[in-house]
């Protein structure tokens, strides 16, 4: 996951200065923020000049066409328009350059990103626009997970609250850009705040019911329901490799992977009358408590020689609730 840093968080010190620290630091990309100023294409054409680092343009403004002879003259790599402020459709030609984005604070639905199907990407504000140091909105998981299902080839943005613990969940749930500034900017740092955004020994204020995928958006089948065509449905449907299996309730019985199902064929690979589905379920696969917090999730899965790409993430009274997967963290890197 890229890291976008916020150049107007750190109110200490010129901007050049600024820009200079990020760069020697490697950032990923100068996050600029627009609030319906056109001044600031006098910073960009600064940065320009200490630096080819690309540029993050955030624009909050009600009228995007008067900003499109500056980008024009002044190209940047990502520019992103404040939904909620729109009082016209933002129409870009074709001769704007760089990767477009629309951005949505936690109330607004992504739905509204329909409009706006030919951009490249999402920007979801999960703080208070213009809240510096704000608390990330828990909200805002469910809001990821429902773009990636209905756009899985757009990428995510996101901006506000993003610490150490959040920036591993996001790399998890596959976002490719996160904007930092007051939490990159306010520690002993701007190199310290870099390595906790991607280490992994994390400070945990999140449980897994926070940011798991829950239940009803999970592939599960129910033991009654249980054959060997429903089960590869399941698994096909939910397109993770394996299917949980469930009593009434959702009381957890085990999950059946894509392992199983190939251990169960070669089994019976000479007489495929003899198939017993039940066979397939692993019962005895590796679980987790919706209270358990991101650190005991890792220490979980440190436990184990071979890797772990998913749990059942399970209640006290033992009902499956939902899971967690991990097949978006490489992805999340690129």
């Amino acid at each position: 996951m890229k890291i976008s840093a916020s150049i107007y968080s750190d109110k200490k010190r010129p901007l050049k200065e600024v820009i200079l620290d990020l760069v020697a630091h490697q950032v990923d990309l100068l996050h600029v923020d627009c609030n319906d100023d056109v001044s600031v294409f006098e910073d960009i054409k600064q940065i320009r000049t200490w630096c080819d680092l690309p540029i993050d343009l955030h624009i909050i403004t009600p009228y995007p066409s008067k900003y499109i002879d500056y980008l024009h003259d002044n190209p940047v790599e990502y520019v992103t328009f404040q939904y909620e402020d729109l009082k016209e459709k933002i129409e870009l030609p074709s001769t704007i350059t760089g990767k477009k984005g629309l951005a949505v604070i936690t109330p607004t639905d992504v739905s509204v990103f329909k409009e706006y199907e030919n951009f490249d990407f999402i920007l979801v504000m999960a703080t208070i626009p213009g809240q510096s140091g704000g608390v990330f909105d828990t909200f805002n998981f469910s809001k990821i997970r429902q773009f990636k299902k209905m756009y899985p080839a757009k990428s995510i943005h996101v901006d506000g609250g993003v610490n150490g613990e959040v920036s591993f969940i996001l790399r998890n749930m596959g976002v490719s850009s996160s904007v930092s500034g007051s939490y990159l900017f306010n520690g002993p740092s701007i190199g310290h705040a870099l390595m906790n955004l991607t280490k992994r020994n994390l400070e945990s204020h999140f449980v897994l019911r926070d940011f798991m995928i829950p239940i009803e958006e999970s592939p599960v089948i129910h033991e009654k329901d249980l054959s060997f065509q429903k089960v590869l449905e399941s698994i096909e449907r939910g397109k993770l490799g394996f299917t949980l299996v469930v009593r009434e309730n959702n009381a957890y019985i085990g999950l059946v992977s894509n392992a199983d199902v190939r251990k169960a064929l070669l089994h019976s690979i000479h007489d495929l009358s003899n198939l017993d589905v039940h066979q397939m379920i692993n019962t005895s696969s590796i679980g987790i408590l919706e209270t358990a917090t991101v650190n005991e999730m890792l220490q979980l899965i440190k436990k184990y020689e071979f890797p772990i790409t998913y749990l059942p993430v399970l209640n006290e009274a033992n009902n499956a609730v939902g899971i967690v997967t991990f097949v978006n963290l490489i992805r999340g890197e690129i």
